[in-house]
């Protein structure tokens, strides 16, 4: 965050998502890259991104859960603020995002990612289905996904982990 700061000119949020987030919050020691999302993409910020990931040997890709699963109402005021540096402000992308994007991906990982983040209170199972069924309608927009098995993970999931 701090070098991608440096490097940048102008303002701009980052958010990030997957493995960085569970890192940060320390449900996970390890990941295998850096997903991130700019917004708006400051001045430099693609050729900062060259350098980290020359520099540190880090595999950065530009990706958030608005890119596989319909954008929550209101992502942008759910994620959490994380640090500044430089012009750049650092944020997790909404919890509940990037938990529906992990179900509907269904990877072993991703399920615990997101029990991770019901026992930490970081989401609730409740706020999660009605999240998923907000979307609901725009999945049409996605002919990948089968609307009635991401519905049924979903729930599946929520009855699992039932919030405490």
């Amino acid at each position: 965050m701090a070098a991608l700061g440096r490097r940048t000119k102008g303002p701009g949020r980052v958010y990030l998502t997957g493995g960085a987030t569970a890192l940060l919050h320390g449900w996970r020691s390890s990941t295998i890259d850096v997903d991130i999302k700019a917004e708006p993409e400051p001045a430099g910020f693609f050729e900062a991104i060259a350098h980290i990931k020359d520099a540190l040997d880090l595999n950065v890709e530009l990706a958030s859960p608005d890119d596989f699963i319909p954008p929550l109402p209101g992502w942008r005021e759910r994620s959490i603020f994380i640090e500044r540096h430089g012009e750049l402000d650092f944020s997790h992308f909404d919890l509940y995002s990037q938990a529906l994007a992990k179900i509907e991906r269904g990877h072993e990982r991703d399920l615990r990612d997101v029990e991770s983040m019901i026992r930490n209170r970081l989401v609730t199972t409740a706020r999660l289905q009605e999240m998923f069924r907000s979307i609901e309608p725009d999945l049409i927009r996605y002919p990948a996904i089968s609307p009635a098995a991401f519905a049924t993970a979903v729930d599946a999931v929520c009855a699992l982990h039932r919030d405490s």
